[in-house]
């Protein structure tokens, strides 16, 4: 990969050849490092065969290796390779069958149970691990790690897919991991050697100037800034439907419909309302 392929990445990010970006002064590994990330895809087809040797302690080392709030490193991971522990996570995470299929399956969690022990070792109160900041804390800093970790295994040929779905059955799935008090699962990463003969391309995103506000909200929109808003969201159901069509995906209703459903109803969140009880029960008492 050189300098030169850079823009055409972006380019395909966004759906569009009306991005443009300079990359000037971008050197080697930095590009290769840019690529990765420009290309990152959700793999949800696996051949069959275990991740090298060593490759699950050096996504781990990159997981490490993110930033974490005050360095109190608010996060645990647990790897799932055994077929029948898979199998039990895969059906209490959406029932999907890519877990099932991804030799290797992390499970992210918020783990305050550790600072816990901390505070009881030096006779403190630690008061603070019961307001909702931590548990936030907690959840970014495995966010953070979770991405460090798809990057790695992305930069070592893998493919990886996130499983929000990890947080559908939050006690049962405690429960099978035998989490202690004050930890919860967040999210889970599938992750293995991707199947060539099964593809995706890479899936546009909102257009920059939707997500990307410069020193104020919205400061560079014109009078009418809903307006503005409006024509994005339009823009990017059309180049959306483009990208579904030429996957040849039938049926799919426009990002801003499908984006309404997924949070019309209780029904719609897939369990995860509970989530607030389920934390009160693992003893994250939060104010």
């Amino acid at each position: 990969m050189t300098e030169a392929d850079i823009p055409a990445l972006v380019q395909a990010r966004y759906g569009t050849t009306t991005n443009t970006v300079a990359t000037g002064g971008v050197d080697g590994g930095g590009i290769t490092t840019l690529g990765t990330l420009l290309q990152h895809r959700s793999v949800r087809h696996f051949l069959p065969e275990k991740i090298p040797k060593g490759n699950l302690e050096i996504i781990i080392a990159a997981a490490q290796s993110a930033a974490t709030s005050s360095n109190l490193q608010t996060w645990s991971v647990v790897a799932l390779e055994d077929p029948e522990h898979k199998d039990k996570a895969a059906t209490l995470c959406g029932d999907q069958d890519f877990i099932r299929q991804a030799p290797l399956f992390l499970i992210f969690c918020a783990d305050l149970n550790r600072l816990t022990k901390v505070s009881a070792q030096h006779g403190l109160r630690g008061e603070g691990l019961e307001f909702t900041e931590m548990f936030l804390m907690a959840s970014l800093d495995a966010g953070l790690a979770g991405q460090n970790a798809t990057v790695a295994a992305e930069a070592l040929g893998l493919g990886a897919c996130y499983v929000g779905a990890a947080r559908n059955k939050p006690h049962e799935l405690a429960k099978l991991l035998k989490l202690p008090s004050r930890v919860i699962a967040v999210f889970g990463v599938a992750i293995g050697k991707p199947d060539p003969t099964k593809v995706t391309a890479v899936k546009p995103r909102l257009p920059q100037k939707e997500v990307l506000h410069k020193e104020t909200w919205n400061s560079d929109a014109k009078e009418g800034g809903a307006e503005t808003q409006t024509g994005n969201l339009a823009e990017y159901d059309v180049t959306l439907a483009s990208f579904n069509a030429g996957e040849r995906r039938e049926g799919v209703p426009a990002w801003t419909q499908r984006s309404a459903r997924r949070i019309e109803t209780v029904e719609s969140l897939h369990g995860r309302h509970v989530l607030k009880d389920v934390l009160q029960q693992k003893g994250f008492n939060l104010k």
